[in-house]
């Protein structure tokens, strides 16, 4: 599985960090950082995390 993450359409909204933290973060500039291959384990939250997203800036593949 691959995360990508479109920055010029992220608006921090944070949604993403509430439903998966393991793969989802903002680091000390309030900037979503995250794990762009997670483990397999992780998809259901992965998918959650990109359908909950506002402005649709996550693409989960594979």
């Amino acid at each position: 599985m691959k995360i990508t993450v479109d920055m010029n359409l992220c608006e921090s909204h944070g949604q993403c960090v509430f439903v998966a933290p393991e793969v989802f973060a903002f680091d000390d500039d309030d900037r979503l950082v995250h794990d762009a291959e997670p483990d397999d384990a992780l998809r259901g939250k992965a998918v959650e995390a990109a359908a909950v997203c506002p402005v649709r800036a996550i693409r989960v593949e594979g």
